[in-house]
């Protein structure tokens, strides 16, 4: 059983090798600094805005629902750094819930998805590579992948934001932000641009 409470990988033979939770979240991050600042220097773009907005929500449901968890079990003073996330991404969604209104917020989105960004490659993920062995790192990466794209693509900061409850509820909210997706044609994802 792995450090993190996790199932097994399939016995693949030799190393073990596959995208872990950090190389997932970087990349979700290079594309979420990228979108936010090109929404700032564009903020009447409602399609990018819709983009922004969707991919964020993604990002932060999966990152609730399997980094912090993982944070709070595997480092020392996890629970104390998942907390200040967890505060920092509910201020994030009521900015993308502004957004979302059509206020102007793109230029204060940007900042707070640099400031998101940067938490996690300072603090969070360089900790949790000490911490945990690849082979769960591997695992929640995979979970984190998951999530995000069973995660709604609204901002919800009034849903619960800890497991279990973000693991039932999240995917039942994005249900209903999908059909409304689709009944407005609204644009979610990066490669739809």
């Amino acid at each position: 059983m792995s450090a993190l409470n996790l199932p097994p990988l399939p016995p693949v033979g030799g190393e073990t090798t596959g995208r872990n939770v950090v190389d997932v979240l970087n990349q979700q991050h290079r594309d979420l600094v990228a979108l936010s600042e090109r929404l700032a220097a564009e903020p009447g773009d409602k399609r990018l805005a819709g983009v922004v907005i969707a991919e964020l929500s993604r990002h932060l449901s999966a990152e609730e629902q399997y980094l912090y968890p993982a944070i709070k079990q595997a480092v020392p003073g996890g629970e104390d750094l998942a907390a200040r996330e967890l505060a920092e991404d509910h201020t994030l969604l009521v900015l993308l819930k502004r957004l979302d209104r059509g206020e102007p917020a793109a230029a204060e989105v940007a900042e707070a998805v640099r400031r998101h960004v940067a938490a996690d490659a300072e603090e969070l993920l360089p900790v949790l590579m000490q911490m945990v062995p690849v082979e769960d790192l591997i695992r929640v990466g995979n979970r984190v992948e998951m999530a995000a794209e069973a995660a709604p693509t609204r901002p919800h900061p009034g849903t619960p934001s800890a497991p279990p409850w973000n693991k039932i509820v999240d995917p039942a909210v994005a249900v209903v932000d999908k059909l409304r997706d689709v009944a407005t044609r609204r644009t979610t994802y990066i490669g739809d641009l």
